[in-house]
């Protein structure tokens, strides 16, 4: 019998059809031949928004009654969630309210308020983006769509992984980056169902490494704004749901270097034409650097493209990050 979260994947994999992209699994010899084994990436960079994102957003808003849609939404997010919930919500006839830090990303802002969200930015140094946005939706009653922690968020992320079984056949390990675990836990469940022998890893920046921590200690560990250049992991923590299901699915947990991450970057866009931003791109750098060595057929999921293009020139130059 399957698991209930892994029915609600199923009933959000129904939902998103003729919404979301079906993104491509694309392959590279270079690739194989570095990490010695077979690797099979699925592309939700070139998703709707741009990242996974939108599976979450998608089958959590499509969910809420008329009067909620009426109330209006708010997020909270660095940028990709933020997208994801204006792009939504624009789709659905819902108005969005997105709490963004000042200093996130130019680009995902733009973009942001081009999918026709209002975005109000915080000092992230005098007010969590949680805080703020829970004062605001106390204020104007807006229905709360986390960017992680929410069992309907989680299942729209699972329909990625479950929809590369459907595109590959089996996998004998899945790599997943991991911010807050929503696209971590959904697809560990997903890939459980499909494949139980299936190896799930986790993989975060190593100045980032909280769910790593969590994950080694069985006790949930927090970062507090973390400098690395992966700014979708720059979440506290796990989450209330997602930190179980990462115990209970997850087979490993493993970090990875800001230079390894810059080079796997650069690795996607001059090798395999991606364009992947670094967040999206810690399977391959965990591949690259040797920190997960995989066998058999290998499943990745780039998660995200949403990068700024001072930011990619960058490292294709192999530019040290200024300091934040």
């Amino acid at each position: 019998m399957s698991s209930p979260l892994f029915q609600e994947i199923e009933a959000a994999r129904n939902r998103l059809k003729g919404r979301a992209h079906l993104t491509p699994i694309s392959t590279s010899r270079s690739l194989d031949q570095l990490a010695g084994t077979e690797v099979f990436c699925k592309c939700e960079n070139l998703q709707r928004g741009g990242t996974f994102k939108f599976r979450g957003a998608f089958n959590a808003i499509s969910k809420l009654t008329p009067a909620e849609k009426n109330a209006g939404v708010i997020a909270y997010s660095s940028g990709n969630h933020a997208q994801a919930v204006a792009l939504v919500a624009s789709l659905l006839g819902v108005q969005a309210t997105l709490v963004m830090p000042r200093d996130s990303s130019p680009a995902k802002r733009a973009a942001t308020v081009g999918y026709g969200g209002k975005v109000v930015p915080v000092d992230t140094e005098k007010i969590t983006r949680e805080e703020a946005a829970r004062e605001l939706q106390e204020k104007h009653g807006f229905v709360l769509i986390p960017p992680y922690d929410h069992l309907d968020v989680i299942a729209g992320q699972g329909t990625a992984a479950l929809e590369m079984f459907g595109q590959v056949g089996s996998l004998d390990w899945l790599i997943v980056p991991c911010g807050g675990g929503g696209l971590l836990s959904g697809s560990a469940v997903a890939a459980k169902e499909m494949n139980p022998n299936c190896r799930v890893v986790g993989i975060e920046p190593e100045l980032a490494d909280d769910a790593v921590r969590s994950f080694r200690t069985k006790t949930l560990q927090t970062v507090k704004n973390p400098p690395t250049i992966a700014d979708g992991t720059r979440t506290p923590s796990l989450g209330r749901h997602t930190f179980p299901l990462v115990l209970q699915y997850v087979d490993e947990m493993a970090a990875v270097s800001e230079q390894a991450i810059a080079e796997a970057v650069r690795f996607l866009f001059y090798r395999m034409k991606l364009v992947v931003e670094p967040s999206g791109a810690l399977p391959i750098a965990a591949l690259m650097s040797g920190a997960v060595r995989p066998q058999g057929r290998v499943g990745v999921i780039l998660s995200g493209g949403n990068i700024d293009g001072e930011v990619m020139a960058r490292l294709l130059r192999n530019e040290p990050e200024p300091s934040r």
